[in-house]
């Protein structure tokens, strides 16, 4: 039993062995590796920057109304086009009653005065006729009884601007577009209490009008690209509700200062956009915009990834034999993050090891 047992060991440990020379073997008898090689290419090499912002309309303007009241009528809502002049809304007017009863009295005082101008008026008539006044003394009388008609105008006017924002040649109470375009947003409901403008506030807002046919891009451009941008330069719009139909835009402005954003100092940009007769855009559209900084066509590139970048050179290694490499030095020139231009060092037939 024993050597049964002493064989059986003798046996495991020789089939470890066998096993262990076998992959031992095997091993050795692995492919070598194989690089993968590059050729390089003519192609266009552009270098662009990207702003961040959104497409509004040129004008945007808030109506307001010039009387305190409460929205009685409204005649747009939000999307519709108007023209300037139409009326947009029409409000019932909350006056002051002590104001109102002020100018009702200055009024009673106003048709008071009037009347006893009347009676002046005739009998300055007969004294005319009888020829015991002159022509000019006449003329002063009815100068006086004319002014004192206007005053009593005035007056009526005024009462009825307090009470119904009206008079006889002007509706104060009715709120006209100040531009033609397109309702953005009319954030006060009927019933709704506004207050006028005035020295001391803006007043409420009625309805947000905007020209919707003359767009603008405005961004935001990172300092360390806003040197190398002219006004002039073209811009492709990337509108994030319109995914693969880009607008493009001029470069109309760059602002002189900058601004913080996230911790950066960036610059505003804004930018007339051509507008596609078949797309509408609409106001506060996201939008990145690519602005094409250089431009070098039909140069030498390769991959930018096959670079190696020791100090303030480039290298290549370059097949010189299969699967056989040298590191040489080339010059390289315009790059758009994934291929970049070879100036020289490097031929077009010649193949470069796959990094």
């Amino acid at each position: 039993m024993k050597r049964i047992i002493k064989y059986l060991v003798l046996g495991v440990i020789a089939l470890v062995f066998v096993g262990t020379l076998v992959f031992l073997y095997r091993k050795s008898q692995q492919a070598p590796v194989v690089f993968q090689v590059d050729a390089p290419a003519r192609m266009t090499i552009v270098k662009k920057t990207v702003a961040t912002g959104k497409v509004i309309p040129r004008r945007e303007i808030e109506v307001k109304s010039q009387v305190s009241g409460v929205v009685e009528k409204l005649y747009v809502v939000a999307g519709q086009t108007v023209k300037k002049g139409s009326i947009i809304a029409r409000i019932s007017l909350r006056p002051n009653m002590i104001n109102v009863a002020t100018a009702e009295a200055q009024l009673l005082q106003a048709r008071l005065n009037l009347q006893n101008q009347a009676t002046d008026m005739q009998r300055y008539q007969k004294l005319l006729a009888d020829r015991v006044i002159s022509e000019s003394q006449f003329r002063q009388y009815e100068t006086n009884y004319n002014m004192q008609k206007e005053a009593v105008a005035s007056a009526e006017n005024t009462v009825g601007l307090l009470k119904t924002g009206a008079t006889r040649d002007k509706v104060s109470n009715m709120i006209p577009a100040t531009i033609d375009g397109t309702v953005l947003d009319v954030p006060n409901k009927e019933g709704a209490f506004i207050l006028e403008s005035s020295t001391f506030q803006s007043g409420t807002s009625l309805a947000t009008l905007a020209d919707m046919s003359d767009m603008i891009f405005e961004g935001l451009v990172d300092e360390s690209e806003v040197g190398k941008l002219k006004q002039g330069m073209e811009l492709v719009l990337n509108i994030g509700a319109l995914q693969g139909k880009p607008f493009k835009a001029t470069l109309e402005y760059i602002s002189p200062k900058g601004v913080t954003d996230q911790g950066t100092i960036k610059f505003t940009i804004r930018a007339a956009v051509v507008l596609d007769k078949e797309l509408f855009l609409r106001s506060n559209y996201s939008a990145n915009a690519d602005i094409v900084l250089d431009r070098h066509e039909d140069v030498l590139a390769i991959n930018e990834g096959n670079l190696i970048i020791e100090g303030d050179k480039s290298f290549v290694e370059v097949e010189t034999a299969p699967q056989k490499f040298e590191k040489r030095e080339i010059k390289t020139g315009l790059s758009d993050g994934i291929n970049i231009e070879v100036l020289n060092g490097l031929r077009p037939e010649e193949k470069i090891k796959h990094r």
